[in-house]
């Protein structure tokens, strides 16, 4: 009979959770998400553009292992 008495208490537990709604304080939460010193109101709106890596060492490094079409010199074995 114990595992009856436990399932009860786990399906009341998960109940309770489920209905459960707290009041929240959504300009402490706006406080929070924003952070010290900044003003919600002053965001950017111009997209950021993402930064492109530098792989000019690498080009010089691996150039004469790649042809000009793209494709490698043909060292790979097959088969």
């Amino acid at each position: 009979m114990g595992r009856g008495r436990q399932k009860a208490k786990a399906t009341k537990q998960a109940r309770d959770m489920k209905y459960f709604s707290p009041s929240t304080d959504y300009s402490a939460l706006q406080r929070e998400l924003t952070g010290p010193g900044s003003r919600a109101s002053t965001r950017r709106t111009e997209p950021i553009e993402p930064v492109e890596p530098d792989y000019s060492e690498y080009a010089d490094k691996y150039a004469d292992e790649v042809d000009d079409d793209g494709e490698g010199s043909g060292t790979r074995r097959t088969g």
